[in-house]
């Protein structure tokens, strides 16, 4: 066995010990990518394999979490890809607005960048106070980042044209305050946002939601872990309801794809058809959509 054999099994076993141990599941993530984030984290960890970093692993849970925030993906902008937010919008929006009130999912919100473009959004459109979003992430270290609402000024120049682009016609630096290097932005937009930790490899969903955004994370996982993950957003997407994915993601080929449409071409805003559950009798109008 030579040592690109040895490290991939101790890789395997290492999966399978951070997730019993832990409760961390890394086992359908896609390989390529696990191992690659994986051996940066080691590079820089202080050990020499993966077997020697193992016993230390699973009884650190500090250094454990260093490894989780290494193996996730946590790089995100506000408004990334300006297609898409100025789709959603114009596309999504109008449909939101017919609830009374509407539940969204960012699932995988990493450092709540895509969660305050999506607040933003819904106070210029007159909803952020009808919406509720639900903000969830497997680390629980940048889900304290998120909750906190700050990053670096340098990126705000960056962010504001992404805003303009997107549609957004407002002074973008009236959402921030400058203080030492850094954007603060205004704590009202994250009032209606529940911040939760939630392995989507694992964990159940959430109730009815009306919109759910999951993009630029399935990229990252085995065929497999795609299907349960849809399942589980269709599973609470109401009918009518918008599913989210990200430029390099898709439903083409997939279990629920039939049932979906792309409501603006090549902007993976796919939404729920409503035929589906009018044939098994479960589906309300939009005004009457359980919340």
């Amino acid at each position: 066995m030579n040592e690109q054999q040895i490290a991939a099994l101790e890789i395997d076993l290492l999966v399978s010990a951070i997730r019993q141990a832990h409760g961390y599941d890394f086992s359908e993530y896609a390989q390529a990518s696990l191992a690659r984030r994986l051996t940066a984290w080691l590079a820089k960890s202080g050990y020499d394999s993966f077997g020697a970093a193992m016993s230390a692993v699973l009884r650190d849970t500090a250094l454990c979490r260093s490894l989780v925030e290494d193996v996730t993906v946590n790089v995100s902008d506000m408004f990334r890809d300006p297609v898409f937010f100025r789709a959603l919008r114009a596309e999504v929006v109008p449909h939101l607005r017919t609830y009374p009130h509407a539940k969204i999912w960012v699932a995988g919100c990493a450092g709540g960048e895509e969660v305050l473009s999506l607040a933003i959004i819904l106070r210029e459109e007159g909803i952020g106070d009808k919406c509720r979003i639900y903000a969830t992430d497997l680390n629980e270290a940048v889900l304290e980042r998120a909750r906190q609402g700050m990053f670096d000024l340098r990126d705000m120049q960056r962010y504001t044209r992404n805003y303009q682009q997107s549609g957004g016609s407002a002074a973008f630096s009236d959402y921030y305050v400058a203080r030492y290097g850094r954007a603060l932005f205004d704590p009202g937009l994250l009032r209606n946002v529940v911040f939760a930790a939630h392995n989507l490899a694992t964990d159940a969903d959430f109730s009815e939601m009306q919109l759910i955004l999951c993009r630029n994370v399935m990229i990252y996982f085995k065929p497999s872990l795609k299907e349960r993950l849809l399942s589980l957003f269709d599973g609470c997407l109401t009918p009518g309801g918008f599913l989210c994915l990200g430029a390099k993601e898709t439903l083409d080929q997939r279990g629920i794809s039939p049932h979906y449409r792309e409501v603006v071409s090549h902007t993976r805003i796919y939404r729920k058809e409503y035929a589906r559950a009018l044939r098994t009798g479960t589906a309300p109008g939009p005004a009457g959509a359980a919340q």
